[in-house]
């Protein structure tokens, strides 16, 4: 039989020899594909005879592998053959994927499409979608998100002006007086936190770690790469440093003390900020401690500040910190005295910041936005809103900002310059936490919420988390979400091993 199959074949090739020279399909000639590439590729059928994916038109072959997850095609097609890995490079595919996932009547990207990673900004939506649809304990009366307009339209005052007032004595009164006098009261450490527990057949684990504080946590970070290490500030002066990989709930290493104290710091712990083996803590003491992770947590340096420190950024050797006293400082850990440049862009409390090693964003509570090129020594723009931001994050070209009213704010990064792109009704108090990146989108807030979302204009949750506590701060890495919380616990949702 297959003698007879070899001769039919011969005797096809000597009637149209032309044909034999060239099987591309006319189809894949019209999409301007290489013919050689096509032509020459071995296919990934068990045999070469007959026909196979490959020969099918290319529009077909596209739409069969839009049926495949983000993290195949990119991973395991190129494996298969080289053709089916060049499905990976049709940035076409790759915008109808993020069209589908994000819903058809959204903006996705919200900043410039210039260099975005489309291959990677599918693949976390579909493992956002696929970790949290079904998480969420949604309230009665759970809004929807709402685009409101421009950057400077007013916006009605949202619910839990308690919670701001609390905030201007937090900083104002803690940081001008000091706060040794201080004193807090807050819940068990040790009650349960959620209102609803997360399902076991959930992909994702929720955990709370051992207590380890006596006060509200102001911040947490999540260190490592991949989520394994954990920092936690509170209130109680200290900073936690936690395993999440020892134990079913993870395991206190220790809490980091400077030389000759008992405490971390001599105030609340209101920020943390890594790079590398570098951690840095800010306090309402006006110091910055650093630290060295791969010494297990030992004192690396103390920077003196003038004014409580509200906000930190590392990148590499150099610390940023945004403090009460209008001042945006510039340090160099390596160096005996540290202090590289005092920067006053502002005319309040710098209460958030973001940089990379081009471009500094700074938000404060005289309610503008400022961006500053590190390269030129310049401040490139200052833009003016109705609110005040308490958290920043810059990924790409996108920057994702909360205020002090519940709203989310967008803007995009091109070319040194910042552009409002517009705001949405997320939260009803103060948006305490933002982290973004091509894919995701997390806030929480004094609401005592945590949500998750697609990064589209308007942003599409996929679930609210519901708190019976103000959540102060998150971090995200790896695929691991830790929050801070106002019951004085660090709380954890990773994927299940």
């Amino acid at each position: 039989m297959s003698n007879l199959n070899v001769t039919q074949e011969d005797e096809e090739k000597e009637r149209c020899p032309s044909a034999a020279a060239n099987d591309t399909p006319h189809s894949l000639q019209r999409l301007n594909l290489e013919p050689s590439v096509i032509a020459l590729e071995t296919s990934p059928s068990p045999s070469s005879n007959g026909p196979n994916l490959l020969s099918l038109p290319w529009e077909i072959v596209t739409q069969i592998t839009s049926h495949l997850p983000a993290q195949c095609v990119i991973n395991v097609l190129p494996q298969v053959c080289q053709t089916l890995g060049k499905v990976g490079e049709d940035r076409v595919m790759w915008q109808l994927r993020a069209q589908k996932l994000s819903g058809p009547k959204t903006l996705f990207p919200v900043g410039p499409k210039d260099d975005f990673d489309w291959p990677k900004a599918c693949m976390e939506m579909e493992q956002l979608i696929g970790c949290w649809t079904g998480q969420e304990n949604r309230g009665e009366g759970e809004r929807q998100v709402e685009a409101v307009g421009g950057v400077n339209g007013e916006v009605p005052l949202a619910e839990g002006n308690l919670e701001e007032m609390q905030l201007d004595v937090d900083v104002n009164g803690a940081a001008e007086a000091g706060d040794e006098n201080v004193q807090v009261q807050s819940q068990n450490a040790d009650s349960p936190h959620l209102i609803e527990q997360s399902n076991t057949s959930s992909p994702l684990e929720h955990i709370i770690l051992p207590s380890g504080h006596i006060a509200d946590v102001n911040c947490v970070l999540l260190l490592g790469g991949t989520g394994a290490l954990c920092a936690s500030g509170s209130r109680d002066r200290n900073v936690n440093l936690w395993d999440l990989r020892e134990g079913s709930r993870g395991t206190l290493m220790h809490t980091l003390a400077g030389r000759g104290t008992i405490s971390t710091h001599r105030g609340w712990v209101w920020c943390l900020a890594s790079s590398g083996p570098l951690l840095a803590s800010g306090s309402f003491d006006s110091t910055v401690r650093l630290w060295d992770l791969e010494a297990g947590g030992a004192e690396r340096g103390l920077i003196q500040c003038k004014a409580a420190v509200l906000c930190l950024s590392c990148e590499r050797d150099m610390v940023l910190a945004g403090s009460h006293d209008q001042k945006l400082s510039i340090f160099d850990t390596r160096a005996a005295d540290p202090l590289v440049k005092s920067l006053r862009l502002h005319s309040d409390a710098v209460l958030c910041l973001a940089s990379n090693d081009q471009y500094i964003l700074s938000g404060s509570k005289d309610k503008t936005v400022a961006l500053y090129d590190r390269r030129a020594g310049k401040l490139l723009q200052r833009v003016q809103l109705s609110t005040y931001l308490l958290s920043l994050c810059y990924s790409g070209l996108e920057v994702w900002a909360g205020d002090n009213r519940g709203l989310v704010h967008t803007f995009s990064m091109h070319n040194g310059c910042l552009t409002p792109i517009s705001h949405f009704n997320i939260h009803r108090s103060l948006v305490t936490g933002v982290h973004s990146s091509p894919g995701t989108l997390y806030t929480c807030s004094s609401d005592r919420t945590i949500k998750i979302h697609l990064p589209c204009a308007p942003p599409q949750t996929l679930c609210t988390l519901h708190h019976q506590a103000g959540v102060n701060g998150l971090s995200v890495e790896g695929g691991t979400l830790a929050i801070a919380s106002g019951d004085m616990n660090v709380e954890v949702w990773r994927l299940r091993v």
